[in-house]
């Protein structure tokens, strides 16, 4: 029963997303940088980026330490994050976390159905918000 249940959360596109991630390496010389931690699964992610004057984001790097559901929403995350604000930021966050309790909609967030099917998983809830939550660290 368990793995079946896996391979409904662990679809090939969830897995996919999750190795795309290397579209967004790494860069320790971006000036704003935040990490996030999940309490749930102890799935984890850096977060560099860096802003343009009017506090839009303009480059971002990424360093998962995270299951397959955290990296395929940092990849989502990360997709559509260029040119957001924090006000963005933390307005997905809101809106995922409305979500994943059962209290909103699917989210406003580009790409966001990818990881539709991780809401029926609690233990997973963490480690979907990784990436707007090192993001709102690094902006504050």
């Amino acid at each position: 029963m368990a793995f079946t249940a896996a391979r409904g959360l662990y679809t090939p596109e969830i897995l996919a997303a999750a190795t795309a991630l290397a579209n967004w390496p790494w860069e320790p010389s971006l000036p704003l940088q935040g990490e996030a931690r999940s309490r749930s699964c102890g799935s984890g992610i850096a977060l560099a980026l860096d802003i343009a004057e009017d506090g839009t984001i303009t480059r971002l790097g990424l360093r998962p330490h995270a299951c397959a559901v955290g990296q395929a929403a940092a990849h989502v995350f990360a997709q559509s994050a260029i040119g957001r604000s924090r006000a963005d930021i933390a307005e997905g966050r809101q809106q995922i976390d409305d979500w994943l309790k059962g209290d909103g909609p699917l989210p406003d967030w580009p790409g966001i159905a990818l990881i539709a099917p991780a809401q029926a998983y609690p233990a997973r809830h963490g480690a979907i918000v990784l990436a707007w939550d090192a993001a709102l660290a690094a902006l504050s």
